[in-house]
């Protein structure tokens, strides 16, 4: 029995021509797979129309948010009408889920108001809020389906994916997550239907809805699969699959056919805007493949991700870049052999909800470094120095400073394990183009460096390195 799970992106839903193909894909895919599940995105750009009127109407806006309202049914209903049509079956079913969409719009109106006249929008409503445009797509989308022969039902993922109350960013509880999905999702698809489950939200285990942060909804199709025990999970975009770099500033940049977990981990993590971080983490156990895919250009097969590196005679694979970064230096001759300075220095940083993208640290102990976004630099600079006042006072410390407009380059390829003289060719490369490194780390997975160069630097490093994957 093979089960497949796709996952279709705000650009993937984000027009009648988009949703008419995600159609003729699903169409084509339930031909070839016994059982397809369809996890969607909201539309594009309904999500951040959501969270707008939200905060204009914490902010004291009672207009803005009754202007979204009307722009989302219009949105939603034109959709419907054209893909839907008003006639006949077909009609009928837009017509229930039109009503449903209907009932989600006032929901949104009714929670405004309530944030409108506490002047304040908290994580849990906002999470409420966020969630409705996945819910609005959902019914669309099913009804899309059904006017074209396929049996399909519009699930809300708060019935199956449970999570911690971690609003705005929540992560799933696997064991109610995995029970819930088989329960309510196994006898639809024995029975030939469609589900079509919302993405990036779900529901703690009380039923109150949270969301998996921005962009969560790849990792809800993985999470999904995983709770299936899915034969294979594509995830639907606008590109062809995870590239060799940013074609824009690499044109010769070329589709990846095959990646590692790993790999793609690291791409993901290090800048890779083709799929969310996490994505990877709940098929690891189950070994099963990811396919990355463009909704746009269905013949092509992107790239597949794979449990175990593929062999090949190519050290790196692709390159990635984080813009927008700041270093931050902890010096002092007096750290050398001083226990915890280093956990009580990223402590700190945990503190204030940092998220450290790279640390590196000097042999002699006479250093620490670590890379965050330049936004919260200012407020992780305060948190270390009051957990450090006295080693400062002590001189134990010397100074802690920032270098802001950084960037973080990261070459990534399984085949650096075994291939001598890789990072010495990474190395040359910068040099013959008189690019000055900063910072470097190697990640204990051996398929990846990561260097820190000054932000104008970054456009011509990504150039350079590219080269590399050429040779």
């Amino acid at each position: 029995m093979s089960r497949l799970v796709m996952k279709f992106g705000g650009t993937s839903v984000g027009s009648v021509a988009a949703i008419e193909e995600l159609a003729t894909i699903t169409r084509a895919q339930s031909r070839t797979w016994n059982e397809v599940v369809v996890v969607v995105s909201a539309m594009s750009g309904v999500t951040d129309m959501l969270i707008h009127g939200a905060q204009t109407a914490a902010n004291g806006d009672g207009d803005t948010y009754p202007r979204i309202a009307k722009c989302l049914r219009e949105k939603h209903f034109t959709a419907m009408i054209e893909l839907v049509g008003s006639d006949g079956a077909a009609g009928r079913v837009a017509a229930t889920y039109r009503a449903e969409i209907e009932r989600l719009i006032d929901e949104f109106e009714l929670l405004c108001r309530s944030v409108y006249v506490l002047s304040e929008a908290s994580a849990r409503g906002l999470d409420e809020i966020a969630s409705l445009g996945e819910r609005m797509c959902a019914r669309v989308v099913a009804a899309t389906l059904q006017a074209r022969g396929m049996q399909s039902e519009a699930i809300d993922a708060t019935e199956i994916l449970c999570t911690t109350a971690h609003f705005g960013n929540a992560l799933p509880l696997w064991q109610p997550t995995r029970e819930r999905t088989q329960a309510r999702l196994n006898p639809l698809l024995e029975a030939g239907i469609v589900p079509v489950i919302t993405g990036y939200i779900g529901a703690t285990v009380d039923g109150v809805t949270t969301t998996l942060g921005r962009g969560g909804s790849d990792y809800s199709g993985a999470i999904i699969g995983a709770a299936l025990s899915a034969t294979e999970v594509m995830i639907y975009t606008d590109v062809d699959g995870v590239m060799t770099a940013d074609p824009r500033l690499v044109p010769s940049a070329r589709v990846i056919g095959m990646l590692s977990y790993t790999e793609m981990g690291e791409l993901a993590y290090f800048g890779a805007k083709v799929l969310h971080p996490r994505t990877i983490r709940p098929l690891v156990e189950q070994s099963i493949p990811l396919r990355i895919r463009n909704t746009f250009n269905p013949e092509h097969l992107g790239t597949l991700v794979l449990p175990a590196a593929i062999p090949s005679n190519q050290p790196i694979k692709a390159v990635t870049a984080i813009h927008n970064l700041s270093l931050i230096m902890v010096e002092g001759r007096g750290m050398i052999g001083v226990p915890g300075i280093a956990a009580r220095t990223f402590a700190a940083v945990a503190t204030v909800g940092a998220s450290v993208l790279m640390i590196s640290q000097a042999s002699s102990e006479q250093s620490i470094c670590f890379v965050v976004l330049n936004s919260i630099a200012p407020v992780v600079m305060r948190a270390i120095e009051d957990v450090l006042t006295q080693e400062l006072l002590r001189r134990d410390v010397d100074r802690i400073i920032a270098r802001d407009d950084m960037a973080i380059i990261t070459a990534v390829g399984a085949g650096m394990r075994e291939t001598p003289g890789v990072a010495s060719r990474v190395f040359g490369a910068l040099g013959d183009q008189q690019i000055n490194v900063i910072a470097i780390a190697q990640g204990s997975s051996d398929c990846s460096v990561s260097i820190v160069i000054r932000q104008d630097d970054a456009d011509a490093t990504v150039r350079a390195l590219h080269a590399l994957t050429m040779e």
